[in-house]
Order: C-alpha cells, then sequence, then structure tokens
C-alpha cells in the first residue's frame, strides 16, 4: 500500500514543529492543577504517539520502495531494529527523568514531559529521513 504523501507529512510536521522547551510548562499555562497539568501531558502523549505511527509508516514505506528497488531487503529491517532500540531508549531516558523525582508527585508529569519531547524528536528524525 502506497502512502499520501501530500497532506498527512504537513500535519505531521505541523504537530511535531517547534516545541516549547517544557510540556510541562506549556500545560500549566493552559490549566492550573498538577493534576490537570499531568493530564494535558498525557492527552499530548496520546497525539503524538498517533503521528508517530504515521511518521513510522511513511518511513516504512519509503524504506519498502528502496528495497524493492534495490532488490535487497535492509531498509525496512534496519528501520525497524532503530525503531526498537529507539523505543528502548526514550523509556528507560524517561524513567530516569522520573527517578530524579525521587517518587514525588512531579515524576510522572517529568517522565511525560520527556516522552513528548522525545517522541517529536523521532518524529522530526522519521520525517527528514523520507526522500
Amino acid at each position: 500500500m502506497t502512502r499520501s504523501y501530500v497532506i498527512i507529512p504537513f500535519t505531521v510536521l505541523a504537530i511535531a514543529g517547534p516545541a516549547p522547551a517544557d510540556t510541562a510548562m506549556e500545560c500549566g499555562v493552559q490549566v492550573s492543577s498538577q493534576v490537570e497539568v499531568a493530564s494535558c501531558v498525557e492527552a499530548q502523549i496520546r497525539v503524538l504517539d498517533q503521528t508517530l505511527d504515521e511518521a513510522l509508516g511513511f518511513a516504512r514505506d519509503a524504506a519498502a520502495e528502496l528495497d524493492a528497488v534495490t532488490e535487497r531487503e535492509v531498509a525496512v529491517p534496519a528501520l525497524e531494529e532503530a525503531q526498537v532500540a529507539w523505543v528502548a531508549y526514550r523509556d528507560a531516558r524517561c524513567a530516569y527523568r522520573a527517578a530524579l523525582f525521587g517518587g514525588g508527585s512531579g515524576a510522572e508529569i517529568a517522565e511525560g514531559s520527556c516522552r513528548v519531547a522525545a517522541t517529536r524528536q523521532r518524529i522530526d528524525e522519521l520525517m527528514a529521513s523520507l526522500p
């Protein structure tokens, strides 16, 4: 299945474009309580997870086309391996950020903010790799 590279990537780039330095601060401007900030961060994670899936789909399609042209199956497996490694890195990095809060109430927000920033960066990387 070939995806359209006209409409969706523009949407992906609009969502993943220049990000605030800290998601928790951005959410804190919109709401007042820590519970609401955590909810705002979680909502951003949900949107970015869907956007990441789209960007990964575009990257898979491009890798599959390259594999077909070169008659070698290397690009798709390399992308899959890189994605698995990236998820592990993101999760470990963000767990560390949460651990810096010593189990305090801001740990969940710190972890979520880290995940938002990392996911935005990964989306940008994937989209930049498209032909």
